[in-house]
């Protein structure tokens, strides 16, 4: 007979713990909020929380097992197809009990606490993803693997991502830096501190976030700040809307980005998920920082 073990889903950061009770099982992981969770057989039926969660599934195999998502859900095609239970800031929590899922996987942020608490009341595992490099990635991979007996394909996966970060490493590493400012949104204008997977990037690329330091994850700026820091490139990830962003910016020609030229715009998809695409989103940062330093003059 089976003995009964108990899985803890703990908010670490609020300090909330729950205890599900499960039947005793071999598939043990550590999640991003470092709390361990086990299930007693791999999960049949998954709830995907985050667009990069569902991106990170469907490359560990394991996407025809989402049976619900949240809005922005697009990659690969076939998760356009799967139901919508809401987006990031309000689900549809008596839809996703409904559904009787055996694992939630969950991005978490602000005000998703409240809204879990009836799925915790519930017993339903959660597992919390947020990648701060781009070493966690593969190791997101094998876990969601190990979740979801998806191991076979979410283990060369995981290979394949880490030996384009091992030549990323090999190709820029040695590259003269350029301080950057990344332009999340113009209005109003925020970026990303240090801590957000996108400055790991920069750091693989040899780019400098000019405000790496400031404590909140998307802290919002004045345009006085980023004047100070004199940036020698800015980048957005709004390349639909590259003109509107990079509008304020033309009246400051003394402002080094703009005085060079150097205002460049990219897919926001490829580097604001911290999924597996975000190694193509590296590959044309490391390019746009190269054609910045081509730009400079040679040194005599």
């Amino acid at each position: 007979m089976m003995k009964k073990v108990f899985v803890t889903t703990a908010l670490l950061a609020l300090g909330t713990l729950n205890t599900v009770a499960v039947a005793a099982g071999n598939i043990s992981v550590t999640d991003d909020l470092g709390q361990t969770l086990t299930l007693a057989r791999p999960a049949q039926r998954v709830v995907s929380l985050s667009p990069h969660v569902t991106e990170l599934l469907f490359a560990a195999g394991a996407g025809d097992k989402i049976v619900a998502t949240v809005k922005y859900s697009d990659f690969p095609e076939a998760a356009k197809q799967i139901p919508r239970i809401g987006d990031l800031r309000q689900i549809d929590l008596e839809r996703v009990i409904a559904m009787k899922p055996d694992l939630v996987v969950v991005w978490m942020h602000g005000s998703f606490d409240r809204q879990l608490d009836k799925l915790r009341q519930a017993g339903v595992p959660f597992f919390f993803s947020e990648p701060h490099k781009l070493d966690d990635i593969p190791l997101a991979l094998r876990k969601l693997g190990q979740l979801t007996g998806s191991e076979a394909r979410a283990e060369p996966a995981a290979k394949e991502f880490q030996q384009q970060i091992s030549q990323l490493q090999q190709k820029y590493a040695q590259r003269p830096v350029v301080r950057t400012f990344y332009q999340v949104w113009n209005k109003p204008l925020y970026t990303l501190n240090g801590k957000h997977i996108i400055n790991d990037v920069f750091r693989h690329c040899g780019a400098q976030n000019v405000f790496a330091s400031l404590e909140a994850a998307a802290p919002v700026v004045n345009i006085e700040a980023v004047v100070k820091e004199n940036p020698e490139l800015i980048l957005t990830g709004e390349m639909r809307h590259k003109d509107s962003q990079f509008e304020l910016w033309k009246p400051f020609t003394t402002l080094h980005a703009v005085r060079a030229g150097n205002l460049i715009a990219l897919d926001g998809d490829l580097m604001n998920r911290p999924g597996p695409r975000i190694i193509e989103g590296a590959k044309q940062v490391c390019e746009a920082l190269d054609q910045v330093r081509q730009k400079r003059p040679a040194s005599k």
